[in-house]
């Protein structure tokens, strides 16, 4: 058997070697030619799997080692009987952990009380279930919007964008890229979405970059209507518009899902569906990973439960360090990505805490951390 592998899966290599021959290439060297005779495809976001690339090849399982799968041509995978897999749920931690700290960063920065505001998640699965959680933690009233689960569960706690434009003062996309069907995402968030909000809001995009509309979020910030932008994600990755990125409180190369055990979790994933598909056998591989806990001291006398979640997060995940490499050096989007040093994860850390209420320290436990 012979497997095509994206060289930047990280922890692949000498796993599958003795069932397989494996070629590893970079996602944008994969190419028609470099599939022959390749059974399995393992992929990142970047290659585009459709006809032009799988037509005339021996290809019966695309594996991508990422939340998303708007990068393989679903129907004439269905139609051509070529199975797909994504890593569903690998990152979520790690994206929860992103958007935290960018909260928090952003409260900071702008002066802002979070204990009572309104967040509006647009898309509640594995991401948005974590998001819902800390905000909830740090006091702010939540709106959900997930049409495919409310038409699935029921309206339930479900509400409708109409009432997040009313109600929300900050709003956090979720959400796959779709584009078709009764809920479509491309655009998602155009000139008309925003013009339909009642009060200026703070926004974070870490699902796909073209969920939102790129000119009616510029004219949307121009006119006010959106005060601060956290985005991860960009229309035309990696060729981003730099006018967006400078005008953005933080912005980041699509590397909030970047964490060791995200990535150990996506590859294990990974392994496991081809495993599945071929009878390899090794249907519960996973890499192994650093156990040791990483110990931080923090020491929280005269800090309000705010300032104590943000001093936390800066020595967690110091987020501006991803946005200054960014901003630094943006003509090389993909580069950084490729060559990112994953962060920790949440659980990789027991903190020793001083002057600490017993409150805060649950609520800490709750989001993943080891408490000394």
């Amino acid at each position: 058997m012979k497997i095509v592998a994206d060289d930047k899966i990280p922890f692949l290599k000498g796993v599958l070697e003795p069932f397989a021959k494996i070629t590893y290439l970079p996602g944008d060297q994969i190419n028609k030619p470099a599939l022959q005779n390749a059974e399995a495809l393992l992929i990142r976001s970047i290659t585009i799997c459709d006809e032009e690339l799988l037509s005339g090849t021996r290809v019966k399982l695309i594996a991508s080692a990422t939340i998303g799968s708007d990068h393989i041509d679903k129907r004439y995978c269905q139609e051509n009987g070529i199975a797909w897999t994504t890593a569903n749920g690998c990152n979520a931690d790690a994206v929860a952990q992103y958007f935290t700290s960018a909260l928090l960063h952003m409260a900071q920065n702008r002066n802002i009380r979070l204990a009572g505001k309104t967040l509006g998640i647009i898309g509640v699965g594995n991401i948005g279930k974590r998001v819902k959680k800390i905000a909830e933690l740090l006091g702010m009233n939540i709106l959900l919007n997930d049409p495919p689960r409310e038409d699935a569960e029921g309206k339930g706690d479900f509400v409708s964008l109409i009432q997040i434009q009313k109600e929300a003062d900050f709003i956090s996309f979720h959400v796959p890229l779709t584009f078709g069907g009764d809920h479509k995402t491309f655009h998602l968030a155009d000139d008309i979405f925003w013009k339909g909000f009642k009060k200026p809001i703070h926004l974070f995009n870490t699902s796909r970059g073209a969920v939102v509309d790129t000119e009616g979020l510029m004219e949307a910030q121009t006119e006010g209507i959106i005060k601060s932008v956290v985005l991860d994600v960009w229309e035309n990755e990696p060729e981003i518009d730099l006018d967006l990125l400078e005008a953005s409180l933080i912005g980041t190369p699509h590397i909030a899902g970047y964490s060791l055990e995200g990535k150990a979790n996506s590859a294990a994933l990974t392994v496991q569906s081809v495993s599945s598909h071929f009878g390899l056998g090794i249907n519960s591989w996973t890499p192994a990973i650093p156990e040791e806990k990483i110990e931080l001291e923090f020491d929280g006398a005269g800090l309000d439960d705010q300032a104590i979640f943000y001093r936390i997060f800066k020595q967690v995940y110091p987020i501006l360090d991803d946005d200054r490499m960014l901003r630094k050096d943006i003509n090389n989007f993909e580069r950084i990505r490729r060559d990112y040093n994953f962060r920790r994860d949440n659980g990789a850390f027991a903190l020793r805490l001083a002057n600490v209420s017993s409150t805060i320290e649950d609520r800490l436990k709750q989001i993943g951390f080891n408490i000394l």
